[in-house]
């Protein structure tokens, strides 16, 4: 089919994350439940673990340094530069200008944002920003509701004063959840910039040419 065919890569990468998600609520639900089974604990049917804080709070906690990484990606590869990677602009380039709007107006495949011009235009020209922040902070927020809801659970278990939401926003549990995966987003982005420097991926868009100079910048 031409449709499946025009949407492979999309496709492949949702089904990959559907298996991943199903594994992850899977094996959290049995590794969770011989927790519980330990401390002489009620095991849990999988419907309360996927409703419950701790599936949840990692879950969300996941999502949220992905928005981050992609976020922070797209926002940086437009104002800095990384010498001889494909991820990078090329810094000896003059910044290209923006076209002008009566010219894409003229194209009917043009998005619905550019043709009617104005501030339509402008909120489009840096919507990917704003969609993958507003992921970022929607999923930082999920992870932290969840998070606590985890708090509180595990405090109660303990005979503990259970934290409030906000008091759980400041407690180094919370942010140690989040700098863990953080620090892995940034790392692996800045890796693939570096090694695309120095290495090939025949056929892949994240590649210069084989045969390109290490100091050729994009993938032109």
């Amino acid at each position: 089919m031409r449709w499946v065919r025009d949407n492979g890569l999309s496709i492949a990468l949702l089904l990959l994350f559907a298996v991943s998600v199903v594994g992850h609520a899977l094996s959290g639900w049995i590794a969770n439940n011989e927790e519980l089974v330990r401390h002489s604990a009620a095991p849990l049917t999988l419907s309360s673990y996927l409703s419950g804080g701790e599936f949840n709070a990692t879950l969300f906690e996941n999502w949220e340094s992905e928005f981050l990484q992609m976020w922070a990606y797209v926002m940086l590869t437009a104002y800095l530069f990384q010498r001889g990677s494909p991820e990078s602009k090329n810094p000896d380039e003059s910044a290209p200008q923006d076209r002008d709007p009566k010219l894409d107006r003229d194209k009917a495949n043009a998005p619905w944002p550019v043709r009617i011009g104005g501030m339509a235009r402008v909120i489009y020209a840096h919507s990917l920003g704003w969609a993958l922040l507003i992921l970022f902070l929607a999923s930082f927020t999920f992870h932290w509701l969840n998070s606590t809801r985890l708090a509180i659970d595990e405090a109660l278990q303990h005979g503990e004063t259970p934290p409030t939401l906000f008091e759980h926003l400041g407690s180094a549990a919370l942010w140690f959840e989040s700098f863990q995966n953080w620090q892995s987003e940034f790392l692996s982005t800045a890796v693939l910039i570096l090694l695309a420097i120095y290495l090939r991926e025949k056929g892949s868009p994240e590649s210069k040419p084989v045969s390109a100079a290490h100091s050729q910048t994009g993938t032109d």
